[in-house]
């Protein structure tokens, strides 16, 4: 497709494009579809509280090995992502964006409370006409009652390496 033949730049459609991203990432979390996070994720770098993860497979392994899923197939969360601020550069097919997350859960033994709270940042390439996550970072600043969320890491600690979640 040559320059005069493109369709024209769409900031709303870029910035709608985007949210559903950030919106897909909360529910595949939250159905435990680690695969579809794997595929989600495959051309980005996640970083948590642990070292970097990236591709497809390291992804999918990571949320594997670190949340807790139950006999329904899912962590049994909600996540909950407000404030999102989006800041696209159409021209150069780049974006990032900020956004609260608030991770929710509940158990048959467990009243519904919230969890985790913290930010994302997230960057953003549009590759073949489709936006497309290259980097989520997850900063979690709240912690709450993990023991039912997290598996036991290294040494019997909690660890936060999937950042929410």
């Amino acid at each position: 497709m040559t320059a005069s033949t493109r369709p024209p730049l769409d900031p709303a459609s870029s910035h709608r494009a985007i949210e559903n991203l950030i919106a897909r990432y909360a529910e595949l979390v939250d159905d435990g579809d680690f695969a579809g996070l794997g595929d989600l994720l495959a051309d980005a770098t996640f970083t948590g509280s642990g070292e970097p993860v990236s591709g497809r497979e390291a992804i999918e392994r990571m949320f594997r090995e670190t949340l807790i899923v139950y006999s329904d197939g899912t962590p049994r969360t909600q996540h909950v992502v407000t404030n999102v601020a989006i800041e696209a550069d159409e021209q150069a097919g780049t974006a990032v964006s900020r956004s609260y997350v608030t991770v929710l859960q509940a158990l048959p033994e467990l009243p519904l409370q919230a969890i985790a709270g913290g930010r994302y940042h997230d960057r953003f390439e549009r590759r073949d006409g489709r936006w497309r996550f290259v980097e989520r970072r997850v900063r979690i600043t709240l912690v709450g009652d993990l023991s039912r969320h997290l598996r036991p890491g290294p040494a019997g600690g909690s660890r936060w390496a999937a950042g929410g979640s």
